[in-house]
């Protein structure tokens, strides 16, 4: 069989046996509808109900009645964005976001441009930060929400989410975040952060696809986006409930808080490992993000004069499994909005690859990895060769 290295965790993860095993009585012997009343379905109900808690214990969410499940971090985003902007128009419509959210967040936010709400993109620095004094300028008598998110996807760059919630609060402004890339990264305490709404999704952290759940500070006013079930989520999220994927959601959620200081400590020595190695072993490339203030997970690297599609596929070939940016705009020709919002050039941008680590990535397999890149990025650059002058 031959070697493959999956580089690709920002994407998505393998669903870990421990998740599996929760899972697999849900869709064959307690598979009951958590909306019908006989054993079967209370017995789902009781499932879902446990998922609740994990997740609520994860997060430090105050009551398990805040957490409520979606389809996956995508839905969460669009309804923590829709339905409070949308709930909350008799105060004002006006959003604050970043460049460099996820496209979840800013399709939502062009979704309430066209039905007339005003929506400031926040710029950020060449590290990917938000600028506090951006922020607070930023802010009117009209804004109801701010959403910023902890993690960004693509350079792992980490938002100072606490400072950010404080001046919303000051202001008396809701405050979401998309965690999808925070959990399991971070500790995220939603108390402690002063969070009104997270997103979450369970495939990140070796959970499966499509389940996730967006928190909701009780009190916090939001309209559903779906419709059709008056007694699913409490009425605030129509839809069958997904009982295998929440049963996972739960399980993956209370593993990956577990463990998270063991996990972070040990990708952390990977990164910084992949990091000398390659600068041994590569000239003219570019880390990108936080130098410091970034996720152990993701390294974002920028290969000058060459095309990171080009780099991924030769890569793929070796058995390297990475990506250019998110896996929700892989297939796009143009470059990374992100980059660009932190001033990368497009000739620059054009040639980065994200490299996304797992705990089960050894320093063996970055030795490969980067003796693999060392031969792609040769042959690449004899083909096109390289005008050092230019960078």
């Amino acid at each position: 069989m031959e070697r493959r290295i999956y580089l690709d965790n920002a994407s998505t993860t393998y669903v870990s046996n421990e998740v599996l095993n929760e899972m697999v009585p849900c869709f064959n012997t307690l598979y009951g509808n958590a909306g019908s009343l006989h054993s079967l379905g209370r017995e789902a109900t009781a499932i879902i109900d446990r998922a609740r808690d994990r997740v609520k214990e994860a997060i430090n969410a105050s009551k398990a009645n805040e957490i409520y499940f979606t389809a996956g971090g995508t839905e969460a985003d669009n309804w923590a964005i829709l339905g409070v902007a949308r709930a909350n128009v008799n105060k004002g419509k006006h959003i604050i976001t970043t460049q460099i959210e996820h496209h979840a967040v800013l399709h939502a936010c062009q979704q309430l441009e066209r039905e007339g709400f005003e929506v400031t993109y926040l710029p950020v620095d060449s590290n990917g930060l938000v600028d506090m004094a951006e922020l607070l300028h930023a802010i009117r008598k009209d804004t109801t929400l701010i959403s910023v998110m902890t993690v960004n996807n693509e350079v792992g760059t980490i938002q100072n989410i606490k400072a950010i919630a404080k001046i919303a609060h000051d202001y008396k402004i809701y405050f979401h975040t998309d965690a999808v890339q925070a959990i399991g990264c971070l500790k995220m305490d939603v108390q402690d952060m002063e969070i009104d709404l997270m997103s979450m999704s369970a495939h990140k952290i070796h959970g499966p696809k499509g389940v996730g759940a967006l928190y909701i500070k009780n009190g916090v006013r939001i309209d559903p986006i779906l419709f059709g079930g008056d007694s699913q989520e409490r009425g605030k999220r129509a839809g069958t409930e997904n009982v295998p994927g929440i049963a996972g959601f739960g399980k993956a959620i209370e593993i990956a808080t577990r463990n998270h200081d063991i996990n972070n400590k040990k990708l952390k020595s990977i990164r910084e490992y992949f990091i000398e190695k390659l600068k041994e072993k590569v000239d003219y490339i570019q880390i990108n993000g936080h130098p410091h203030q970034k996720s152990n997970a993701i390294v974002s690297v920028s290969f000058y004069g060459i095309e990171g599609e080009s780099i991924m596929m030769l890569l793929d070939l070796a058995g390297i499994c990475t990506s250019t940016a998110s896996a929700c705009t892989s297939k796009s020709l143009l470059p990374s909005h992100v980059l660009k919002a932190m001033g990368v050039p497009d000739e620059i941008a054009q040639g980065t690859v994200r490299f996304s680590f797992g705990t089960n990535i050894s320093k063996s397999d970055v030795d490969y990895v980067t003796d693999e890149i060392q031969k792609v990025v040769a042959k690449l650059r004899a083909i096109s060769p390289i005008q050092a002058g230019r960078y």
